[in-house]
């Protein structure tokens, strides 16, 4: 396993890490991510732990709460083997304080994570989305406190814009309060808007991206083919109208490219598709879920080895869409390029 920098910081993170949010599944969504209980989830630590795993995410909202309580029993006696990460800011209830970013909210949402998770700190505490309605400066300074009381050690935040980072980090740096250091993101072959604004500002301002969903909202599977029907067991029966929208025609462009290259290299889509983003810039880690052992042993598959250059460039190629203004002018301009080179390693 290999392992890299969180950002800007001295935190070292495996590039795989795992989600959660297969633990204590309930409901519409979570329920049909899985529902994995304490002693299925310790079997699943048990494997990322032997590959070399050593960050866990989740979510105060990840089926109410009960992600966090099954996490935090499948770590008991080797919390110092893990790193956990978690995020609050979505609404947990009907309150008119039950969601948002407020001084109130992230205590009250950090105590109630501790309890849940069984843990007297949070590695990396995430804000789940951005409050309009809460200062930036009450939300930094809260989370100061936080630091300085020693329940959370890094702060990074997931579903911000460029523009609330950069305030965020702008108001950390004259407040000599803590930067954000991670950026939670979805990104994936069949969804690279994170490379027009965020990833420059990552490799800019040192935050680096936790990538959830990595296989399109479960639809690089290698299961899901032009013309057939969803699998019957498929998720995205029940969960496609939650995530991100794509186009079939560029969804099944994408899949016949992950084909070649699986049938080159003899590792499987998932596996290919997930090796794709371990080469992007920015990238920290890939946050993987999985409902059962052999889900999980798959996923772990896309380390130990990586695509060519070639068949890096085909994937780039089949998976390009065009960007948005005022990116898209530039892009095709001799000159100019999504990163500076020196940011991009």
């Amino acid at each position: 396993m290999e392992y890299r920098p969180l950002g800007r910081s001295g935190l070292k993170v495996s590039v795989l890490s795992f989600g959660a949010g297969t633990f204590g599944g309930s409901g519409p969504l979570f329920g049909a991510w899985g529902s994995a209980g304490v002693k299925e989830a310790g079997r699943l630590v048990d494997i990322c732990l032997e590959a070399g795993i050593n960050l866990f995410d989740t979510a105060d909202v990840y089926s109410a709460g009960a992600s966090e309580e099954v996490l935090g029993a499948a770590v008991s006696g080797r919390r110092e083997e893990v790193l956990i990460s978690t995020k609050a800011g979505l609404p947990m209830g009907d309150g008119p304080n039950e969601a948002g970013t407020s001084r109130l909210r992230l205590i009250r949402a950090v105590e109630d994570a501790l309890k849940r998770l069984g843990t007297d700190r949070i590695d990396i505490f995430q804000l789940h989305a951005f409050d309009a309605f809460t200062p930036v400066e009450e939300v930094l300074a809260t989370l100061d406190t936080l630091v300085r009381d020693g329940k959370i050690r890094y702060a990074g935040v997931s579903n911000f814009s460029g523009w609330q980072i950069m305030k965020s980090l702008a108001v950390a740096e004259k407040n000599a309060w803590p930067r954000y250091i991670a950026n939670q993101v979805y990104y994936s072959l069949i969804g690279r808007d994170y490379e027009w604004d965020l990833m420059p500002l990552g490799a800019d301002q040192g935050l680096g991206a936790l990538v959830w969903s990595p296989l399109g909202w479960g639809r690089l599977t290698g299961k899901i083919r032009r013309g057939m029907p969803l699998p019957e067991g498929s998720r995205l029966h029940e969960t496609a109208r939650f995530g991100p929208p794509v186009d079939d025609d560029h969804l099944f462009k994408v899949v016949d490219v992950l084909d070649e290259v699986s049938c080159e290299t003899g590792k499987t889509v998932p596996q290919v598709a997930l090796n794709w983003l371990l080469q992007r810039p920015t990238v920290s880690s890939v946050i993987i879920g999985a409902r059962n052992e052999d889900q999980l042993r798959q996923n772990i598959g896309a380390v130990g080895w990586s695509l060519s250059g070639e068949q890096i460039g085909r994937l780039d190629a089949a998976s390009e869409v065009t960007a948005p203004y005022p990116h898209f002018p530039y892009r095709r301009q001799e000159g100019f390029a999504l990163l500076n080179p020196s940011l991009a390693g």
